[in-house]
C-alpha cells in the first residue's frame, strides 16, 4: 500500500493519530520536501515519529517517482506532505502511476493553507480561485496569474497568493554545466510580493488599463498558518510592502470587496496601524 500523508502545518505533533500509526508501520517513510516546509527540521520530525525519513525532493518525486513506489504492492510505504497530500498537483501524478503499477493507496487528509487561512476571519466560501506568485529575475516577469485576480475581484471573491519556495535551486550556470551545486534556500515575503504586485498594477497604468487592484485594496498578510508564533495582518496593498512578518512561510490574501459584517469585524483584530504605510515600497528590491 502507497499511503500519502498530510502533516499539518505546525510541527511535528499536527499529524493526525491515524497518520502517526500508518508511519510507524511503514518499511519506508518518504518526506516531500519542497512544495512547503514545516517550522521544524526532518530531525524533530524523526524523533517524534521513531522513525528514519528519506528526503524526496522535486526531482526525486518528479523524475524518480518509481523509486518511492518499488515494492509498495508488497510492502507499506508512506508518502508524508506537509499540509494535505494533495494542495499540490504533483502528487496527484504519483497517485496515477502507482494505480497504473496495480499498487492499492490510501489518503490521510490533514490541514492545509487552503482552509487554515480562515484563521484571519475571511469566509472560506468566499474565496475564488488560487494563485501562485513566484520570484521575478532580471529577464522573467510573469504577470499572468493576475488575470485570475482581476476575475475574483470582478465576482467579489478573495484571492489566497501562495508565494514561491526555491529549495534546491540550481543557478542558470550550475545547470548548464551540470553542476549539483545548490542555490541556499529562499522563501518570498508577504512584502516582496506586495512589490511586484504594485509593480503589475502600475504596469497595467502605464498601458492605459484599469487595473483590478490598487495601492488601496484591502489585503491581508500570514505566516507560519498553524504554528504557536502565526502572524496575520491587514492592510492596503501599499502597507504589505512594508510589513515584516518574521520567518517563513507567508501567504497573501486579496480581498473580493464587498466584506460580510463579521468578516470586517475580523480583520479589525489584525489592521496594521495607519503610520506604517508611510514608506513608499514601488521601487524597493
Amino acid at each position: 500500500m502507497l499511503y500519502l500523508i498530510g502533516l499539518g502545518l505546525g510541527d511535528a505533533k499536527d499529524i493526525t493519530v491515524k497518520g502517526l500509526e500508518v508511519v510507524r508501520r511503514c518499511s519506508r517513510v518518504y518526506l516531500e520536501a519542497y512544495t512547503s516546509v514545516l517550522s521544524v527540521g526532518k530531525e524533530a520530525l524523526e524523533e517524534f515519529y521513531g522513525r528514519k525519513l528519506i528526503l524526496a525532493d522535486r526531482e526525486e518525486v518528479e523524475q524518480e517517482a518509481d523509486n518511492i513506489l518499488k515494492d509498495a504492492d508488497i510492502s507499506d510505504v508512506a508518502f508524508l506532505v506537509v499540509g494535505d497530500p494533495f494542495g499540490a498537483t504533483t502528487h496527484s501524478d504519483l497517485v496515477l502511476r502507482a494505480a497504473k503499477l496495480g499498487i492499492p493507496y490510501r489518503v490521510i487528509h490533514n490541514a492545509s493553507i487552503l482552509n487554515a487561512v480562515g484563521c484571519c476571519g475571511l469566509q472560506l466560501y468566499k474565496f475564488g480561485e488560487t494563485v501562485s506568485i513566484v520570484f521575478w529575475t532580471d529577464t522573467w516577469r510573469p504577470e499572468s496569474f493576475f488575470d485570475k485576480v482581476k476575475k475574483n475581484r470582478r465576482n467579489g471573491m478573495h484571492t489566497l497568493c501562495l508565494l514561491d519556495i526555491k529549495v534546491k535551486e540550481q543557478s542558470l550556470e550550475n545547470l548548464i554545466k551540470g553542476k549539483k551545486v545548490y542555490e541556499p534556500p529562499r522563501y518570498m515575503s508577504v512584502s516582496q510580493a506586495a512589490q511586484q504586485l504594485l509593480e503589475i498594477v502600475q504596469n497595467h497604468r502605464l498601458q492605459g488599463e484599469e487595473p483590478a487592484i490598487t495601492e488601496e485594496t484591502l489585503c491581508v498578510g500570514l505566516a507560519r498558518v498553524g504554528a504557536e508564533d502565526q502572524k496575520i495582518a491587514a492592510g492596503t496593498l501599499q502597507q504589505m510592502c512594508t510589513v515584516d512578518l518574521g520567518g517563513p512561510l507567508h501567504s497573501l490574501i486579496i480581498t473580493g470587496g464587498n466584506l460580510h459584517p463579521l468578516e470586517t469585524e475580523m480583520l479589525s483584530l489584525f489592521s496594521i496601524p495607519e503610520n506604517s504605510s508611510e514608506s513608499q515600497c514601488i521601487d524597493g528590491p
